[in-house]
């Protein structure tokens, strides 16, 4: 009687533990911002589950987390320019996967879509749209650069579901010899600028010195015209210009007399 009870006891408990943990299987959280790709028996489900819990059939049914957050790919690597300079470059991309896209996305790529698609469509849009322009146009232009690889490279992502939202061209560099070239062409440019404004500087001081001239001779006229007109306009200048002191020695370059000795023959 005994064993017969301690069976059913043991039997009853096997079979709340099997209930528990099918209970437990039948439920699933989808983490914030991710969406949640059902899997049955493998196949992929075309529905996807939004943040929050959700049932799922245990054991037939798995849930795979796609994250669907901003993410970044920071890469490197060569390109050519137009006039065949070879460019080392950095970028980086922010972009994210769509929510809708995540059960085609797992089941065409899987969750290494970061290498598989993306890197790749990286390289290619950026020796696309360099080949477009010449090493020195990829320093002048250069957001108009980034510009046109974030477009090359949406056109080749956005069929997979992904959406690229910024991307940054970290660094462009050059040969050695191109930055010598470019920093010679500065140089130049620097010495011609200061050539101009040197060249005009002197047509200034010389336009100074025309209109100084012609100043310095219209007085001279003045004057002449003046002596023409009133002798006594001699006397009147040289009034003006005397300072108020008696010259300290008189007479002529043979006899020169002081002051004082001028007195004392006087008296």
């Amino acid at each position: 009687m005994k064993t017969k009870n301690l069976s059913k006891i043991i039997a009853l408990v096997v079979c709340a533990v099997i209930v528990i943990a099918v209970l437990a299987t039948s439920f699933t959280v989808v983490k914030a911002g991710h969406t949640g790709v059902v899997l049955t028996f493998g196949a992929v489900e075309e529905k996807v589950l939004d943040e929050g819990l959700h049932f799922k059939a245990p054991i037939v049914q798995s849930v795979v987390q796609m994250n669907n957050r901003t993410q970044k790919i920071e890469t490197d690597g060569t390109a050519s320019s137009k006039d065949l300079q070879i460019i080392s470059y950095v970028v980086a991309v922010n972009y994210h996967v769509n929510n809708t896209s995540s059960a085609s996305l797992y089941q065409s790529v899987g969750m290494d879509y970061g290498s598989v698609i993306i890197v790749p469509a990286i390289q290619e849009s950026i020796k696309a749209v360099t080949a477009q322009y010449t090493a020195e146009e990829l320093i002048t232009k250069r957001q108009s650069v980034g510009d046109q690889i974030k477009t090359a490279l949406s056109d080749k992502i956005n069929q997979y579901g992904l959406t690229v939202e910024i991307f940054n061209i970290v660094n462009f560099d050059f040969s050695e010899e191109f930055n010598a070239a470019v920093e010679a062409k500065q140089t130049a440019q620097q010495n011609a600028l200061k050539a101009e404004q040197d060249l005009a500087r002197i047509e200034v001081e010389a336009k100074q010195k025309i209109t100084q001239a012609e100043a310095e001779a219209e007085s001279i006229k003045l004057i002449q015209e003046a002596l023409a007109k009133s002798p006594d306009y001699v006397d009147y200048v040289k009034w003006n210009k005397w300072n108020g002191e008696l010259p300290t020695v008189m007479g002529d370059s043979d006899i020169l007399l002081s002051m004082d000795e001028l007195e004392k023959k006087a008296e």
